[in-house]
């Protein structure tokens, strides 16, 4: 074995370790380690490579010329792709093989109707999977950061390896990579762009999902199907997105055959989360997501808003990924705002109502799984919004991952349940019924 490949299945092994033991797995919704670590990634990492010294250290986006994006007719079509280029995925300082992938630019829609880019990255496992059999998954990360060079696009290319939400996708991807799905991770942003994103914006993010998804459909290399059988899997902030774009999908994209939605961890409310979430142990992302807003509404002059401890907590949270706010506990609302909480506050009243989940239903099937015991967002609102689902018609599974002190006593079933691995088998079940 040369000294690469061993270098490789050591870090095989390392997530193996970090994600724990398959003999410790006893639930039967829980999926085995063997079912992350399947066949087709072992083969991946057999045919990986390490990246070379120059590609260790993170590439900013904003320094990368194909990041300009061009201006955009006022007809520009929502899902049109501007741009793309093949990519060599790069994960903590490893290139695993048989995985094609590619950057995308393309048109989106942004939460006032008007027209912007958006950037993501498609990626596809090179398994032998017939072109009339693949599937494709529009992946939501658990990506709650402001700064630029903090989405999919770079992580997934050798950018911050540091950010949490690489690391809870990478089993779940790893199943689905399995099965032989096309995965597009959307930025929900234009992730070379100067400046904070507004990733709690869903009137944004949700279009974005679902606009990746077409210009992925669009790109030719890709070969995929204009009908392909296509799943939604959103996470926490991700799980927004995915909602979001669940809702609009027989409106904005009717063309698209989405046949499931996976949601867990979402906000449903920004007002509810930041009432129950304040002050807590996820203080630092309650900031953030008023943050994101900020980004995004005219009418929040930070300006004004922020006392002086607040700026100075802004101006960093604003050039940092994510893994940056889970230090920041326990800090109020109130000492960051000088008009108090925003979810109070009138300057933020129209961003957190236009932006409220449940507004429309999905037209196909969705698996909720958020838990009862979330400590950042009120289950009582996911209760509302399976109710307003239900209410439209969309026919909604209900199985909550479950995080109370005695399922810490098996970490791999609790580590599964925060990674929503065990919902890839139920959206499987969602393709397998198309065909």
């Amino acid at each position: 074995m040369t000294r690469q490949r061993r270098v490789v299945t050591a870090f095989a092994a390392a997530c193996a370790l970090a994600i724990g033991g398959a003999s410790t797995a006893s639930a039967e919704d829980v999926p085995s380690l063997d079912q992350v670590f399947n066949p087709f990634v072992l083969s991946t990492f057999a045919q990986a490579n390490i990246a070379p010294p120059e590609n260790w250290l993170p590439r900013q986006p904003v320094n990368d010329p194909w990041y300009q994006a061009p201006t955009l007719d006022a007809n520009a079509k929502p899902g049109t792709l501007l741009k793309a280029r093949p990519s060599t995925l790069q994960v903590y300082g490893v290139q695993p093989g048989k995985v094609r992938a590619w950057q995308l630019m393309y048109v989106t829609t942004d939460f006032d109707g008007s027209k912007t880019v958006s950037t993501g990255i498609l990626m596809i496992p090179q398994d032998g999977t017939k072109r009339e059999d693949r599937k494709l998954v529009g992946y939501s990360e658990a990506n709650d950061s402001l700064a630029p060079g903090c989405m999919p696009s770079t992580q997934w290319t050798g950018g911050d390896q540091m950010d949490p939400s690489l690391f809870s996708a990478l089993p779940p991807v790893a199943q689905m990579f399995g099965n032989g799905w096309a995965v597009m991770m959307s930025d929900t942003a234009n992730d070379g762009a100067p400046g904070a994103k507004g990733f709690s914006v869903s009137q944004f993010s949700g279009p974005a999902t679902l606009d990746g998804l077409r210009a992925a459909i669009a790109l030719s290399d890709a070969d995929l199907p204009a009908d392909i059988p296509i799943g939604l899997y959103g996470i926490a902030g991700g799980g927004v997105a995915a909602g979001v774009a669940a809702e609009k999908q027989a409106t904005y994209a009717p063309e698209l055959n989405v046949v499931g939605t996976v949601l867990q961890a979402m906000v449903v409310d920004a007002a509810t989360f930041e009432r129950k979430a304040d002050g807590g142990i996820g203080s630092g992302f309650v900031f953030a997501n008023s943050l994101g807003y900020a980004a995004k509404y005219p009418e929040i002059d930070l300006d004004k808003e922020l006392t002086p401890l607040g700026k100075a907590m802004a101006s960093v949270f604003q050039q940092s990924c994510q893994q940056l706010y889970l230090g920041v506990p326990f800090v109020p609302l109130s000492a960051l705002y000088t008009n108090g909480r925003p979810a109070d506050n009138p300057a933020f009243e129209r961003a957190y109502r236009e932006n409220r989940m449940g507004q429309l239903a999905p037209k196909a099937p969705v698996l909720m799984t958020s838990s009862r015991d979330d400590f950042l967002v009120p289950y009582t609102d996911v209760e509302e919004l399976i109710a307003r689902y239900r209410a439209g018609g969309t026919a909604v599974t209900v199985d909550p991952s479950h995080l109370g002190v005695l399922d810490l006593l098996n970490p791999y079933h609790v580590g599964a349940d925060l990674l929503g691995m065990q919902n890839v088998e139920w959206l499987d079940t969602k393709f397998k019924e198309t065909r």
